[in-house]
């Protein structure tokens, strides 16, 4: 009997804490807020800036477009004749929105070879290693967010063709948007966020 209410409660615990650390942020249009919730989110958001050079206002806006920190976001199902339920139209998942094939080169270049997408750390890592290759490949600027972003939804071969597509381009300039605002809350905010040694999930 006593067994089995420490198995409870060892459940609980557990679920709490998953729970904890793979919820979606209240407001997640505010920086300041996301990292005051989700402190070990700063804590991984400024490792990436400091190897890769990729701001963390950048990181920021481009999981807010693509899952709107969703964890275990996909795309929509395709619909025969707008109703019956058919295959997604790509492999994205998790907070970056990843595909497979990127994903596995990602891992394969990093050895990080047990990441998961539904990880935050690991996808905030995966988008400053994407970036900073954008800004070896294509001469892109970190501090470019519109053309980062454009390069990040195209693929590095698709970039030079994103003027033919007025919807990628509305997208990117959003994100331009979100990164300059979480830039300038983030100045707001920089100081007690440095100074918090308490864990929040």
């Amino acid at each position: 009997m006593i067994r089995s209410k420490k198995l409870i409660v060892l459940i609980s615990f557990l679920f709490i804490f998953i729970s904890a650390c793979s919820s979606v942020p209240k407001n997640t249009a505010n920086s300041c807020s996301i990292f005051s919730e989700k402190y070990f989110w700063y804590k991984h958001a400024k490792k990436t800036e400091k190897k890769w050079g990729t701001p963390v206002y950048l990181q920021l806006a481009i999981i807010k477009m693509e899952s709107d920190f969703d964890w275990l976001a996909k795309p929509q199902r395709q619909k025969i004749f707008k109703v019956i339920p058919y295959k997604r139209p790509s492999s994205s998942f998790g907070y970056s929105q990843a595909v497979k094939g990127t994903w596995k080169q990602y891992k394969d270049e990093t050895g990080n070879k047990f990441a998961s997408r539904a990880r935050f750390k690991d996808s905030v890592d995966f988008i400053g290693w994407y970036t900073n290759k954008t800004k070896s490949l294509l001469k892109i600027s970190l501090d470019d967010s519109f053309r980062q972003y454009l390069a990040y939804h195209e693929g590095w071969g698709g970039y030079k063709n994103y003027k033919k597509n007025q919807k990628v381009i509305l997208l990117a300039k959003k994100v331009e948007n979100n990164s300059n605002r979480y830039k300038k809350q983030l100045n707001e905010c920089k100081n007690s966020l440095s100074t918090k040694r308490y864990i929040i999930f």
